[in-house]
């Protein structure tokens, strides 16, 4: 049996890959990741693997056999909590992260006691309404925290069509922002994974102080 490298080793090899003083960012980081689909649960594996310190993972959905061609979750996982199932997942590849989970519906009524923590808030929900409220609820209550938003990565269209674009300084959307899966369009998981790697990568820049023109 592989013995689980010590955390000390883990560290310099990240910062061996990334850098000191940007692995020192990372590490120091906290990112709240609202939804856990095929945006969210790629999200958090990403920034797991590059070294961010701490994740907090909101979800109240169980995973599905219709989540499994583009989420992050197996076979075995089935009937579980997203946020344990991914708790799980994320403790295998980087056990060292730290990972708090509510395992709830995020509304207008809780965004603020929940998001208060996090300077960086990673939306990843898939209805359009659930995405305009906690936008409209993150600019409200907490206009100095950043959020990157997913809008648009249905269908077999280009992959150069999802890119990142900086709405305000601290607001940035990812994706082709024209196709909607309530369209017909079927939600794949390459163009998935595109947007969700736009919404790590955008948030690994914030962290490092690089920004979108």
């Amino acid at each position: 049996m592989v013995e689980i490298p010590s955390k000390k080793e883990m560290y310099c090899a990240l910062e061996e890959r990334h850098g000191v003083e940007t692995q020192k960012k990372f590490s120091e980081a906290s990112v709240a990741i609202c939804g856990l689909g095929g945006l969210g649960s790629n999200i958090a594996i990403m920034l797991a693997r590059a070294g961010i310190g701490r994740l907090h993972l909101m979800d109240y959905d169980r995973v599905d056999i219709s989540n499994l061609n583009r989420q992050q979750y197996i076979v075995s996982q089935l009937g579980m909590y997203k946020t344990q199932a991914l708790r799980d997942t994320l403790h295998v590849i980087a056990p060292y992260c730290e990972v708090t989970i509510d395992t709830l519906r995020i509304t207008e009524q809780n965004i603020k006691e929940l998001l208060n923590d996090e300077k960086i808030i990673c939306e990843a929900f898939d209805k359009a309404e659930e995405k305009a409220m906690l936008v409209n609820g993150v600019m409200e209550n907490f206009p100095d925290k950043y959020l990157i938003s997913g809008s648009g990565m249905s269908g077999f269209s280009s992959a150069n069509s999802i890119r990142t674009r900086k709405v305000t300084d601290h607001l940035y959307i990812c994706g082709d922002e024209v196709s909607d899966m309530d369209d017909g369009i079927g939600l794949v998981a390459s163009r998935v994974t595109l947007c969700a790697a736009h919404q790590a990568h955008m948030i690994l820049r914030i962290l490092m102080q690089e920004y979108e023109p």
